[in-house]
């Protein structure tokens, strides 16, 4: 027997991931969608899927950031000064 399940409450198929995560992934349709899906509610699946998204594409940019930092700090040590090579007036 088949239940009828409500659309809001319908769990996504393992295509359906597929094809929102090929849909996310895309430069500038897929943040479009990734805010809609976000915070539509029209399935709950769908909304928690995009906004899981959201949390990876935030830990990205913070791990970035951190590498960034560490980057531009060690940057003077591992540079050796260019002024040290300017011969003297």
């Amino acid at each position: 027997m088949k239940e009828i399940i409500e659309e809001k409450y319908r769990p996504l198929s393992p295509w359906e991931y597929f094809g929102y995560s090929i849909l996310f992934n895309m430069p500038v349709i897929g943040f479009i969608f990734l805010i809609i899906f976000s915070v539509k509610d029209d399935n709950l699946n769908r909304r928690n899927y995009a906004r899981s998204f959201w949390c990876i594409y935030v830990l990205a940019i913070i791990v970035l950031a951190i590498l960034a930092l560490l980057g531009l700090l060690t940057l003077p040590l591992s540079v050796p000064s260019v002024t040290s090579n300017l011969p003297q007036a």
